[in-house]
């Protein structure tokens, strides 16, 4: 099931996208009753996605991020794969929907797009053995880890780099039924291919990454996880348009802008 977060009339809901894609309004969703992270059901209620504004698919309390897990990349950057997986996090004022606006922020000069696969969480835990991780997994989509990498330089460690409001683009909706395990995931700027990796090269597994995080600290429910991104991350400039594509999920696409 896909999953979505919208609002329409001033109304915030649950649907799950359904439809045929190809077609003029051919996406419709149904409109759930409850929340994604209990039992519900779906009302039989439909609307045409083109007629709502698509919301981040979820408010996490953490967003809670994963630095140099594909060899590659730390790589082009200077980095070593670190010992241990190196966590970090963006604030939830940092998230914003597909179609929202990035907004360049005015300490930096050298903003980067980062395409990454991103976990929601289903429900509380803490301490998940790796037998149980699929257990506390709701579903995965698209994540925009935004950074700005002068900042990162010069600052040592990636509050503000990495934690700016419009820094964590997700969406467009949460995928239930997938095998995270090999996924193509792309960045394009303004059309042109800037990234193409798989999720078969993170060097820890999301598995992995959950039985770590969770030796530390408890998820909660519509907490994320973002896996890390693939080599191919370079710079984003005002009137950008960047779009994160991943097999299986759709695709994210938000504009970048000069704060007002």
């Amino acid at each position: 099931m896909r999953i979505a977060r919208f609002s329409i009339d001033g109304n915030v809901a649950f649907g799950a996208v359904e439809g045929d894609p190809t077609v003029p309004d051919g996406l419709v969703l149904d409109i759930i009753k409850g929340i994604p992270f209990a039992e519900f059901e779906l009302s039989g209620t439909k609307v045409p996605l083109s007629k709502v504004r698509l919301l981040p698919p979820v408010l996490p309390n953490k967003v809670v991020a994963i630095g140099r897990n594909y060899a590659e990349h730390a790589a082009e950057l200077g980095n070593e794969v670190p010992a241990v997986p190196v966590a970090f996090f963006k604030p939830s004022t940092s998230v914003v929907g597909s179609g929202d606006p990035i907004v360049y922020p005015s300490f930096s000069n050298e903003v980067h797009y980062e395409a990454e696969l991103a976990v929601v969480i289903s429900r509380l835990c803490r301490e998940v053995p790796r037998e149980r991780v699929k257990d506390v997994i709701l579903g995965y989509t698209c994540a925009n880890d935004v950074t700005a990498r002068d900042a990162q330089r010069a600052e040592g460690q990636w509050a503000r780099a990495k934690g700016f409001d419009s820094a964590c683009p997700l969406g467009p909706w949460i995928e239930t039924d997938l095998d995270p395990s090999d996924l193509a995931i792309t960045a394009t700027v303004n059309g042109e291919l800037r990234q193409a990796g798989r999720t078969s090269q993170m060097v820890r597994s999301i598995e992995d990454l959950i039985v770590h995080i969770t030796e530390a600290m408890t998820l909660l429910p519509g907490d994320v996880i973002l896996t890390g991104t693939p080599a191919g991350v370079g710079p984003l400039n005002v009137g950008d348009e960047v779009a994160v594509s991943i097999e299986g999920i759709g695709t994210l696409t938000n504009k970048v802008i000069k704060r007002g």
